[in-house]
């Protein structure tokens, strides 16, 4: 397994990508779904979706132990959203590709979801809680959608500005 650099704000060329649904599960998918899982944990974080590594591939990984609980990682491949409930709940969300910038977000409290895993086996899962915000939070990189195009515009336009003048300073 290898570390891979997680592309983040200002590249939004990247990050606004669609990405493409994979043929199947072989041994480069199980590859660069190891390789995301190792980026994904170094970061730290719970969730990473190819695209953010410039792999415009529909994967992604998840893992929401906490330090000191065995790993529990799932490995998701052409997810498709199926459902989601009316209810809607709030929470805190963060990126690895907006680093260090976390804003209120409101997604729908459930999600069931269609996927392949890791065995290339069709599943459907229901997800709440901080599971069905990441997984919702992955399915969005997928489709080129950031979690800041959840937020207002003026904080939109703030975050991106922020991370723009980085790059200019070479801070980035």
């Amino acid at each position: 397994m290898s570390l891979i650099p997680i592309v983040t704000l200002p590249d939004e060329k990247t990050l606004r990508e669609v990405s493409k649904p994979v043929a199947g599960i072989d041994s480069h998918v199980k590859k660069l779904w190891d390789d995301m899982l190792e980026t994904m944990y170094h970061a730290p974080g719970i969730g990473l979706a190819a695209i953010q590594l410039g792999v415009a591939q529909r994967l992604l990984v998840i893992d929401l132990a906490k330090d000191g609980e065995a790993k529990t990682p799932i490995f998701v491949a052409n997810p498709e959203i199926i459902k989601t409930s009316e209810a809607r709940s709030d929470y805190e969300e963060g990126c690895l590709s907006i680093p260090e910038f976390y804003e209120m977000v409101t997604r729908p409290a459930e999600v069931w979801i269609r996927y392949l895993n890791r065995q290339g086996e069709p599943t459907e899962t229901h997800a709440t809680g901080l599971m069905a915000t990441c997984l919702q939070h992955e399915i969005d990189h997928l489709n080129g959608v950031l979690f800041i195009d959840h937020i207002s515009r003026l904080k939109r336009e703030r975050v991106i500005k922020k991370f723009q003048k980085a790059q200019k300073l070479g801070k980035l």
